[in-house]
């Protein structure tokens, strides 16, 4: 952080030094946390963006800013075969880092004590790029995306995050106070973090300060307090800064990390009766006009947290929903990685067996605010996909010997009604990132 205020730097990397982040056991696994997994697994952002599966197999992977290492071992579970390197400014957490990786048997991750701006020093292009909860310590954040983007390969992608300026702001007030009462004029202790948890429990439940921030059940937990109402180098951001910095960084937006919490729609009581204006106008917002306009109505997101990486040249990329019936029926089917575990195959078989609905979503919840349920008979025309992606003319095959008959009429389903109903449904599947659909010679 060459761009920080050298005592201010000095602060943040004593307070990452006396209490590294995140405070995780070293021996807890992320194997089994299917929607962190999705997150952090490059095929994600790689197919938003360019509706292509990647191979994670020998991929470069940055973690910078890994902290004490825990999101560098979820991306070395979420990418196997990848290369891992972390890099923080506390070296305290920089050997966290490389123990917590030794623990869980990556034995080739890599850890060096470096700022951001220093990356090209490392020697590395890199496919995919985490920096959590770091960005908006910068005071400006053009510089990380910066210097990321010239270490970044052409078809990288960057996830990254701000914290919210609207969202956070009562937590700017606070931190404020505290500074002005000497509570951050030095790295907090546990004196200082002790002392700020007795302020708090001491005012009156409607000073709005308390009744903004306050948390009963976190006022004792030392971290919460210390990245919360003592972090020093905190500073919040709004969709339109974000946008502005991406243009100066020569970067584009991929998609929010959540993307589907962020619809504007969802905000209201009957979206097929919108007040006129809205109408007329939502539809024609840009996306980043449509983000700002989700952010001033509902700043609910601590975390702007995105994707983003270099502008698409000369690549045409067709969505699913303009297909053609000779692109459907030569595209390939993917199971998403986070869906192609034992327990999610094991729990459909089941289903199948007892006849009862299975639920796809509930291993990874993320891309929906509902429950997404399958009927069992349609659930199994997709069961081949946990042994390796397929034609979708082979899962429509496999669907006429399932369901061979219409069960209204009694007369045969034909290839035609066949390959609709399977085209629906990984149609909406596909919606989700549940299944991932590949043209013929998109690879």
């Amino acid at each position: 952080m060459q761009n920080q205020d050298p005592e201010l730097l000095q602060k943040i990397r004593q307070q990452f030094d006396s209490a590294p982040y995140p405070r995780i056991p070293l021996e807890q696994s992320p194997k089994n946390d299917y929607e962190l997994l999705f997150i952090h697994n490059l095929v994600t952002p790689y197919y938003l963006k360019y509706q292509k599966v990647i191979n994670t197999e020998g991929k470069i992977i940055l973690d910078a800013g890994c902290g004490s290492g825990y999101k560098s071992l979820v991306l070395a579970e979420a990418n196997p075969g990848a290369k891992i390197v972390g890099i923080d400014i506390s070296e305290q957490s920089i050997e966290l880092a490389r123990q917590r990786l030794k623990y869980h048997g990556f034995d080739h991750a890599e850890f060096y004590v470096l700022s951001i701006e220093d990356l090209p020093q490392l020697g590395y292009e890199f496919d995919y790029i985490n920096n959590d909860e770091s960005l908006y310590l910068f005071p400006d954040i053009t510089v990380p995306l910066k210097a990321m983007n010239s270490v970044l390969k052409p078809e990288g992608i960057i996830r990254t995050n701000l914290h919210s300026a609207f969202q956070r702001t009562h937590y700017f007030r606070a931190q404020s106070l505290f500074k002005m009462m000497g509570l951050m004029d030095k790295n907090p202790t546990e004196l200082e973090i002790g002392l700020t948890g007795e302020i708090m429990q001491g005012l009156k439940d409607q000073v709005l300060l308390k009744s903004q921030t306050y948390n009963s059940e976190k006022i004792n937990d030392q971290e919460w307090v210390l990245m919360n109402y003592l972090f020093q180098g905190d500073k919040g951001y709004t969709i339109p800064e974000l946008f502005a910095a991406l243009r100066e960084s020569k970067l584009e937006l991929i998609s929010m990390v959540k993307w589907r919490n962020w619809e504007i729609m969802d905000l209201f009581k009957d979206t097929e009766n919108l007040p006129a204006f809205l109408a007329m106008s939502l539809p024609e917002l840009s996306v980043e006009d449509r983000l700002h306009f989700y952010e001033l109505l509902h700043p609910i997101h601590r975390l702007i947290d995105f994707w983003c990486g270099h502008p698409i040249r000369n690549e045409s990329i067709i969505p699913v929903s303009n297909w053609t019936d000779t692109d459907w029926q030569t595209a390939q089917v993917h199971l998403h990685p986070q869906l192609k575990t034992t327990k999610a195959k094991d729990d459909l078989i089941e289903c199948i067996k007892t006849q009862k609905p299975y639920e796809v979503s509930q291993y990874i919840k993320l891309p929906t605010l509902v429950p997404i349920t399958l009927e069992s008979i349609r659930a199994a025309c997709l069961l081949p996909l946990w042994d390796g992606s397929q034609p979708v003319i082979s899962l429509v095959e496999r669907w006429q010997q399932i369901h061979p008959v219409n069960p209204v009429t009694l007369e045969p389903i034909n290839g035609q009604m066949a390959f609709k109903q399977v085209k629906d449904l990984l149609e909406t599947l596909d919606a989700f990132l549940y299944v991932l659909l590949e043209r013929s010679g998109s690879n």
